[in-house]
This record gives C-alpha cells, sequence and structure tokens, in this order.
C-alpha cells in the first residue's frame, strides 16, 4: 500500500510578480528550490493565504538570488503580487519506507529568502 505524505513546503513566501501570458507554472528563484528539496517541472500545490485559492501547477527556475514568486499561466489569475502563500510537494511513499521519510520545512523572511529549513519525519 502506498500513502500520499508531505514532502516538503516552502511556508509564507510573498508572490511578487504574475505572468498571465505565460505557458504555466511557478517560477521560483533556485535558492528556493533547492532549499524546499524540489526539482524543476517537479508538481506542487500553492495555497494562497490571502484569497483562499488552491491549485496544482509545476515549478521552474527563476532568476537567481531574486527572492521570486511568479505566478505564471492561469495561475497568474489566482494571486496578486504580495499575497502569502504556502508551496508545498507530496509524496507517495510504500508502507515499508515510512520510517525514511523526511519532510522539508523551509521558512522564508519577507524577501523570500531562505530563513530556516528543519527536516522532521513524520513517524
Amino acid at each position: 500500500m502506498y500513502r500520499k505524505f508531505l514532502k516538503s513546503k516552502i511556508h509564507r513566501a510573498r508572490v511578487t510578480g504574475r505572468e498571465l501570458f505565460y505557458e504555466g507554472s511557478l517560477s521560483l528563484d533556485p535558492e528556493l528550490i533547492r532549499a524546499a528539496g524540489l526539482s524543476p517541472f517537479e508538481a506542487v500545490w500553492v495555497y494562497n493565504l490571502s484569497n483562499g485559492a488552491r491549485f496544482e501547477t509545476y515549478v521552474i527556475e527563476g532568476r537567481a538570488g531574486s527572492g521570486e514568486v511568479v505566478l505564471n499561466g492561469a495561475a497568474a489569475r489566482l494571486g496578486e503580487i504580495g499575497d502569502e502563500v504556502i508551496i508545498v510537494a507530496y509524496a507517495w511513499v510504500a508502507e515499508g519506507e515510512f520510517g525514511d521519510l523526511k519532510v522539508r520545512l523551509v521558512y522564508v523572511d519577507e524577501g523570500n529568502r531562505v530563513r530556516e529549513v528543519k527536516e522532521v519525519s513524520p513517524s
């Protein structure tokens, strides 16, 4: 049996841009991608704390060192610059592998710079 677990979370990042006429995705500063243990083109969920919108998209690399969190394509209609969002990725884990799971939690400052990274075990 497989169970779905949180893999990583970027907590309370701020939207820095919106690009409606883009093919789609979420542009993130590569530092945020690395800190969260994400990969380009990996699926993520975005939870907008400012308006309640919740949507799935995928990550692409933005400008390095920019603190960028940009909603692209249709997602640009689901947030405003300055909105706080939680960005999460999930993983399907086989029952015998639960003990190996480490969840990465990334906390950022007002400029989306990594402030703290924690790894926790769900067990």
